[in-house]
């Protein structure tokens, strides 16, 4: 154990670098930069409160608040995974002239995008006051959830970055997959509303709805946090990371006779 945190602390220079790469990587070609990180969450709000507050008849007070909770952590776990996916094979070149650790290129891509959402916060925060959410001391729990999903998408990531280099299709795969999980995580609903025993069952066994859950449960709700989420998607994001750490370091030395 000592040995790794020793190679990390070496190379933790190179990690901020990498996290600073990606973050430009993403806006360089875009005039507003980094704003949209702001822009983008308002937009989409607008948009989908609009739709599903009048098709779904959903009347409920604050309701932007209780939709950008559920997407901000979503797309969070959506574009950090997907990232990552991709960072093994897209640094290929770097990895043939400098020696980084290949840990650091899955988890700097989860990192780059961690921090674009603590930005993308702010809009959070800011519908919070414009709607009038009550703030109770159970708003300190808030990064419990938040610190579970960080976990939770890094342990995928590696799982993701491995297969990547072996199985191209996996980026694809995943991409649908994530679609579908998208529809099981009450992003644009409230699961109460919607009279369905099996959907309750399928959000009971979505890690990452437990984590969305407990994540409105102390902004929204204002609400002491579920201890099934908790303690459920808690386990899953450390078995999904020491399965993926377990599966990159076996795998890893193969990575450039693939690349």
């Amino acid at each position: 154990m000592k040995k790794y945190i020793a190679n990390f602390e070496k190379y933790r220079f190179l990690l901020g670098e990498l996290v600073k790469k990606d973050i430009k990587l993403k806006y360089r070609r875009s005039k507003l930069g980094i704003m949209w990180t702001l822009i983008e969450p308002i937009l989409m709000a607008i948009v989908l409160t609009i739709v599903f507050s009048n098709l779904r008849g959903n009347k409920m007070h604050g309701f932007p608040v209780y939709l950008l909770a559920g997407r901000t952590l979503f797309q969070f776990f959506n574009t950090g995974t997907k990232a990552a996916a991709r960072s093994i094979r897209s640094n290929s070149g770097m990895m043939r002239k400098v020696y980084i650790p290949k840990y650091m290129y899955p988890l700097g891509s989860v990192l780059s995008n961690f921090v674009t959402f603590l930005i993308s916060m702010i809009v959070l925060v800011g519908a919070c006051v414009i709607f009038k959410i009550q703030v109770t001391k159970y708003i300190l729990l808030a990064p419990i959830p938040l610190f579970i999903l960080m976990v939770m998408t890094f342990g995928m990531s590696m799982i993701l970055a491995t297969l990547e280099v072996f199985f191209r299709d996996v980026e694809y795969l995943w991409t649908v997959t994530t679609t579908l999980i998208m529809y099981c995580t009450a992003i644009f609903y409230v699961p109460e509303k919607m009279h369905s025993e099996l959907l309750l069952v399928i959000l009971k066994w979505n890690p990452v709805y437990g984590v969305i859950r407990n994540f409105r449960e102390s902004i929204f709700y204002g609400k002491m946090l579920d201890a099934w989420s908790l303690g459920y998607s808690g386990t899953v994001a450390v078995l999904l990371t020491l399965i993926g750490v377990y599966l990159f370091y076996k795998k890893q030395d193969e990575f450039i006779l693939y690349l």
